[in-house]
């Protein structure tokens, strides 16, 4: 089929290189603008536009996919399907364009976890099994007709970008079948559960703050949903302090809320192996890589060598913290 493959960030390169590599054509690709990144906030093209490049693809990044000059664009293209991997929501007027409509690759196993921020709440949640779909695209958003899933086990030390790497290789994969078997004609969609569905919503900078009356299990689950970046976030001596790799330990909690509000966060002492062992509201959790703000990214027994710990208590919000980490 000819495809005009949708999509701007790195989860999206592995589908476009399995289309390149596929028998389908891909006859253009769209995507965003650049972006200004860097001390000097120089424009620079976001990954699935360098990886179109370097194919010399023809690439279009329209402001208004509803202006009709885009719309001619399409249509002089001749796609027969359009495929969207993590990009913007297409209008009806685009998608009812080529004959067998359009498809998207959702990183979640759908109806569960719709939504722009799949992967981030399957890891908040501890699931320990997750996946990716194709599905048709329709007007309401992560709703359309399913066409293939494909389940994904979650291990005990993924974090946000181990397992988003994992399911960008798979949902590739998984998008070549797709549009094989609906070039061949053996492939048909199945309407999704509305009741079934959970959502999973953008994450804000409040998603990413540490609870210490949590359980361990929970805070460890928070932490690797936002690692390797932009880091889970709470704060020491009043500057942010973050945290990317930790283990948990289970544990008796605090006895009474007072005394949770009190104890929690508090850096109780360091293990055997030279690591801070914090107080949470169910269990013990052991810090392995942390940065203070202004600081480098390190294992936390070096950060202790500057920074004793012992005694201190991780918690109330720093006046320096920036929001636009996320």
């Amino acid at each position: 089929m000819r495809v005009l493959f949708f999509g701007t960030p790195e989860f999206a390169v592995p589908s476009l290189k399995r289309l390149l590599e596929s028998s389908h054509t891909v006859a253009g690709v769209v995507t965003s603008r650049d972006k200004p990144r860097g001390r000097g906030l120089k424009l620079t093209p976001l990954p699935v536009k360098l990886a179109a490049l370097e194919q010399r693809l023809p690439v279009f990044e329209p402001l208004n996919m509803k202006a009709e000059v885009f719309l001619d664009q399409v249509r002089r293209l001749s796609p027969d399907i359009l495929v969207v991997v993590a990009f913007r929501i297409l209008p009806r007027t685009l998608f009812e364009i080529p004959p067998h409509g359009a498809v998207n690759l959702h990183p979640s196993l759908l109806p569960k976890y719709r939504g722009p921020a799949p992967i981030h709440w399957t890891l908040i949640n501890g699931e320990t099994v997750t996946g990716v779909s194709t599905f048709q695209i329709g007007e309401r958003i992560d709703a359309g007709n399913l066409l293939l899933q494909r389940e994904v086990s979650i291990d005990d030390d993924d974090d946000f970008g181990s397992l988003h790497d994992r399911l960008a290789v798979t949902g590739a994969d998984l998008l070549i079948e797709t549009l094989d078997g609906l070039e061949a004609g053996t492939l048909s969609g199945t309407i999704q559960s509305d009741s079934e569905a959970t959502p999973a919503p953008k994450v804000q900078p409040s998603d990413a703050a540490i609870d210490w009356t949590q359980s361990a299990e929970a805070i460890r689950n928070r932490i690797r949903a936002f690692s390797p970046a932009p880091g889970a976030w709470t704060t020491l001596d009043g500057k942010t302090f973050k945290i990317f790799r930790c283990d948990a330990t289970p544990g008796a909690g605090v006895e009474s809320p007072a005394r949770r509000t009190e104890f929690s966060g508090l850096v109780q002492k360091i293990d055997k192996d030279g690591f801070p062992v914090i107080r949470t509201g169910h269990g013990r959790l052991v810090l392995r890589i942390v940065q203070l703000e202004g600081k480098k990214r390190m294992d936390a027994d070096a950060f202790l060598r500057g920074y004793p710990l012992v005694g201190k208590k991780l918690g109330a919000k720093s006046p320096n913290h920036n929001s636009s980490s996320l």
